[in-house]
């Protein structure tokens, strides 16, 4: 049983996922959020709550997206509501994933390292 609800889960992760990046690009007519994507969903155990990754590949304009996606929050979970079908959508936490800049910075760092070689 326990294994059903894990599979449950990451396939409603991956839905939410894939229907907020959806959103952004056609329902949210924000320029900040042009280039923002959504990298992870994470629901809790009861479903009731979501934190969502996000990241703009861009560092530049982390901030102006920081304050758009914020603003755009409850927007982007009423609309998850009229696609997803469901009875409840999670509360959404949005959260800046900076994997990327941290794979860049591992990466200069052995680029450095084998150019010193």
């Amino acid at each position: 049983m326990a294994k059903r609800i894990a599979f449950k889960k990451e396939k409603y992760e991956e839905r939410l996922l894939n229907e907020i990046n959806s959103l952004l690009r056609t329902s949210i007519s924000d320029s900040r959020l042009a280039r923002v994507s959504i990298t992870k969903v994470e629901l809790s155990p009861d479903f009731g709550y979501a934190t969502i990754s996000w990241d703009t590949f861009d560092s530049h304009t982390r901030g102006d997206a920081k304050a758009a996606i914020e603003a755009a929050a409850g927007r982007i979970r009423s609309e998850l509501a009229k696609v997803l079908e469901v009875r409840h959508v999670p509360s959404l936490s949005f959260v800046y994933d900076n994997q990327f800049e941290e794979e860049k910075k591992i990466m200069d760092l052995i680029k450095r390292d084998q150019d010193r070689e």
